[in-house]
Formats: C-alpha cells, structure tokens, sequence
C-alpha cells in the first residue's frame, strides 16, 4: 500500500523478480558463474556532480587545479583504481581483470560529467566496476574541491549501457 499526496490509500503490484544474490534459503550468496562462457563485456556509466559557478569559473585548459593538483586529472586515476577494487568495496561482486577502464571528465550544462567505461573478457558483466569508477571520480572531485565550497553535489549515478551478457540494456531518457 502506498499513500498518494491526495492522503489516499493505493495497492500497487510489484512485479516480483527472482535477486540473484539470494540463494534459496534467503540469505547472501556470490552468484555461480562457473557454467556460464567467456564474453567481451562493456559498461558505462555517468555520474554528475554540481560545483557551482564559482568553482567552475576557476576551470584553466580543461580541469580545475587546487592546491592538491589538478582535479580532473585525479579523479580519472582515482576512478580507475576504484574501478579495480570493486570486488573489495561491494561485498557479492566477482574480481575482475578488467581489460580496460577509461573515464572521461566534461563540463557539461553547468556541471561536471563524469563518464566511465569498463570492458572485460569474463564470465560476469563489468557494470558495477563502471558504477564505481564514476563513483569514486565523482567523490574526488568533491574531496578536492571542498576547500572552495560545501554546496557540492552528487547528482546522479546511472548505468548508461552494458553489453555482452544475456541482456544488453541501454539507458534511454524518457
């Protein structure tokens, strides 16, 4: 049951899907991928974070530099060596050897984009390695702008698309 804003009562019907990190007695389980065959496997996800006009007036030949150096810079290294310690971050999560991780840092519409891309040869999908590198560049570039101004925010973190495993899936804004 769900109250709407008109303080009515309203029954949704949730579809229910089998989550795949419960095994059958309900608790936590890895998932066995030990059946399932090699695969390129692409993830890329977007994060974007609001500094504000101050901060991005502060911008000089495409990064921000302050005293702990340049921010975009940083925070490209920073989602690169999060992406290759999701396994150790996210507790279900397979390790990887990750083929490649590039990460991508725009001003875009007042904000700063974040774009992160993983591929893999493997038997699981890189998804959460791209959701963490845009993560944790996103987090460094609050870490190191903070100094300048504490209104900084961490809009969004989104899976763009993934590619390779059973179900592709592209993310298309309604």
């Amino acid at each position: 049951m769900l109250k709407t804003a008109g303080n009515r009562w309203v029954k949704i019907r949730m579809k229910t899907t089998k989550l795949t990190h419960i095994n059958t007695k309900g608790e936590p389980s890895m998932v066995d991928i030990s059946e399932k065959s090699s695969s390129r496997r692409v993830a890329r996800a977007r994060a974007v974070v609001e500094v504000g006009e101050e901060i991005l007036q502060a911008l000089q030949d495409q990064d921000l530099k302050t005293k702990k150096g340049p921010v975009f810079q940083t925070a490209i290294i920073a989602g690169v060596m999060g992406a290759k310690k999701t396994s150790e971050l996210i507790p279900l999560c397979h390790p990887l050897g990750l083929d490649d991780c590039q990460i991508e840092i725009q001003v875009k519409g007042g904000a700063i984009e974040i774009i992160a891309s993983c591929t893999v040869t493997g038997k699981t999908g890189v998804e959460m390695e791209a959701l963490t590198a845009a993560s944790v560049a996103a987090l460094t570039v609050y870490d190191m702008c903070k100094a300048m101004s504490h209104t900084i925010v961490i809009k969004e973190i989104r899976l763009l698309e993934k590619t390779g495993g059973k179900k592709d899936f592209i993310y298309t804004q309604s």
